[in-house]
């Protein structure tokens, strides 16, 4: 076990607005981490520096100790850093098998692509008895297992989720959230951004929580459920 991913006083900005603000984080090979915080605290943005949507003003990204904080965004996928974005973001006009082959672009062995598609459909069984449907198609949790089997295509070392559970009945969110445990005991380190802070951190080793851009807390996700803070900020617990 290492720092497979670590940021070091990271600076971000859109135009003007100051989003990150010094922000320093690791996540060891084989962990859960999750961020938790407010709409607004920084979260995505922290997932955007790193897969180099957006570039750090000051600050270092690095992954397994290389510097990817310029990175551009189809160099950071070839790395190993998968980004599944809030939203979803498919192709509604491709069919689940063409979005999940645009999620391994990177990949030139076939049968690297083969197994990676083996996987997903044994993850989500629903996508391969939907094989030939339109994205668009789709319901709202199919659409998030596709964009993660997509994600998984591109045979991450880390894997950034951003929201999965967002907009998903309850049941569907226990089914991603099993689905994200089993993907880290098979080997996938996660980066896990999520507004249930509960679920969150029941799954999560260790978690950061974020206000206005800055980091406030870290801690064991065991202990960070426990924070007088957190329980009335993101847990509902006065």
């Amino acid at each position: 076990m290492g720092k497979l991913l670590e940021l070091t006083n990271v600076h971000s900005y859109y135009g003007h607005i100051h989003a990150l603000q010094g922000i320093s984080l690791h996540v060891e090979e084989g962990e859960i981490v999750t961020l938790i915080g407010s709409n607004g605290a920084g979260k995505s943005t922290t997932l955007r520096t790193i897969s180099g949507l957006i570039h750090a003003r000051e600050g270092k990204v690095l992954l397994d100790g290389k510097d990817i904080t310029h990175t551009e965004p189809h160099n950071v996928v070839s790395l190993g850093v998968g980004h599944v974005p809030e939203g979803r973001g498919i192709f509604p006009k491709l069919t689940v098998q063409e979005n999940l082959e645009m999620g391994a672009f990177t990949i030139n062995d076939q049968k690297i692509i083969k197994d990676r598609l083996d996987l997903t459909f044994e993850l989500f069984p629903r996508l391969k008895e939907r094989i030939s449907q339109f994205g668009g198609t789709l319901s709202g949790g199919e659409q998030q297992m596709l964009a993660i089997g997509r994600g998984l295509m591109q045979n991450p070392r880390i894997l950034m989720l951003d929201e999965p559970s967002m907009g998903l009945a309850p049941v569907l969110v226990d089914v991603i959230f099993d689905t994200i445990k089993k993907l880290n005991q098979q080997g996938t380190t996660i980066l896990l951004v999520e507004q249930n802070a509960l679920m969150a951190l029941s799954i999560a080793h260790r978690g950061y929580v974020l206000q206005t851009g800055s980091i406030v807390l870290t801690d064991d996700a065991a202990k960070l459920k426990k924070n007088e803070m957190v329980q009335k900020s993101y847990l509902g617990i006065d």
